[in-house]
C-alpha cells in the first residue's frame, strides 16, 4: 500500500510540472508586438520553454523475465488446488490415537496436525483469491507465504506417519510435499516479476520529478521579484483595563454595596427633612 501511495503522488506532482511547463511555452504563431508611434516598443514578458519530462512507464512488459499469461497463472493456481487435494486426503488416513506412544508425544502430534491444517486452510483462501485475480501482487505473495507455511508441517506429520502409522503413507507425504514445493519454485519468477515492475516505476517517477522540479524552478526563478519588507504599525488596544488582584466578581459585589448604602442615606435625609407628628389628645 505505501509503494501504491507513493507511485500516485509522483504521478501527481508529475502532471503539475507538465501542466505548469506547458502553460510557459509561448503560443504558436505569435508574433512580437509592434512599436507604437511614439517609436518606443511595448514590454514583451520574458517566457522560458520548458520540455516537458518523460512519463514513467507504469504499464508492464510483457515477456520480461518471470512474466505469465493470465490463463498461466490460473492453471498453476489449479496444480496447488490439486496438491492441497492430496495432501488433505493423506490427513484423513492418519490416526495418532491408535499409536502406540507417549500421552505427551501424542499431544505433541495433535498440535503439530491441527497446525499443518489450518495451514492449508489459509492457503487455500489465499490460492483462490489469487486464481481470480492473477496480475494480483498481494495475492500471489500471501500465496507462496502460505506454501512457506505448511511445508515443514507437512514434513514433521509425514515423519511421524511413517514411524508410527504405516512407512508407504509417510512416502506419500513426502511425495506431496516435494510436489506442493515444485510449484512454489514455479510460482516464485512470477512473484518477482510482480514485485519488480512497480518498484522500477516509481524510480523512473523519482527521476522524472526530481528533473521537473529543476526545470520548474529555473523557470520561475527571479519572476516574483525582491521580498518587500513590511511597515511598522502601532496596534491600538481599546479596552478598560482592570488591576491585579481584583477580579470581576469582587468588583460587581463592592458596586451592589455601594449602591445599596447611598439608598439608605437618601432614606434616612429624607424622613429627617419632613416634621414629625404628634398625637392629638382623646
Amino acid at each position: 500500500m505505501r509503494l501504491k501511495t507513493q507511485l500516485i503522488t509522483s504521478t501527481l506532482l508529475l502532471g503539475i510540472c507538465v501542466s505548469s511547463g506547458l502553460a510557459q511555452q509561448p503560443v504558436k504563431g505569435q508574433t512580437p508586438p509592434k512599436q507604437s508611434a511614439g517609436g518606443q516598443a511595448e514590454s514583451v514578458p520574458d517566457t522560458v520553454t520548458i520540455s516537458p519530462p518523460q512519463p514513467a512507464q507504469t504499464s508492464q512488459p510483457v515477456n520480461g523475465p518471470g512474466y505469465m499469461e493470465p490463463a498461466q497463472v490460473k492453471a498453476l493456481a489449479h496444480k496447488i488446488w490439486i496438491a492441497e487435494y492430496r495432501i488433505n486426503d493423506l490427513l484423513a488416513q492418519v490416526h495418532p490415537e491408535k499409536w502406540k506412544i507417549s500421552n505427551v508425544t501424542r499431544n505433541s502430534f495433535n498440535q503439530t496436525l491441527e497446525n499443518l491444517h489450518g495451514a492449508m486452510q489459509g492457503l487455500e483462501e489465499w490460492r483462490a483469491q489469487f486464481e481470480k485475480r492473477p496480475d494480483g501482487m498481494y495475492f500471489g505473495f500471501q500465496t507462496y507465504t502460505a506454501i512457506n507455511a505448511a511445508l515443514p508441517r507437512l514434513d514433521g506429520v509425514g515423519r511421524a506417519a511413517s514411524q508410527f502409522e504405516n512407512p508407504s503413507l509417510g512416502a506419500q507425504y513426502s511425495q506431496a510435499g516435494n510436489q506442493l514445493f515444485d510449484l512454489q519454485q514455479a510460482l516464485q519468477p512470477y512473484i518477482a516479476y510482480l514485485l519488480r515492475n512497480p518498484d522500477q516505476a516509481l524510480y523512473l517517477a523519482q527521476t522524472n520529478l526530481a528533473g521537473c522540479q529543476s526545470q520548474l524552478g529555473s523557470a520561475l526563478n527571479g519572476q516574483s521579484g525582491p521580498a518587500k519588507p513590511l511597515k511598522n504599525t502601532f496596534v491600538e488596544f481599546h479596552g478598560r483595563r482592570k488591576s491585579k488582584g481584583q477580579p470581576e466578581a469582587t468588583d460587581n459585589r463592592k458596586s451592589l454595596q455601594g449602591g445599596e448604602t447611598k439608598a439608605a442615606s437618601k432614606t434616612e435625609k429624607k424622613a429627617e427633612s419632613q416634621p414629625r407628628k404628634t398625637p392629638s389628645p382623646p
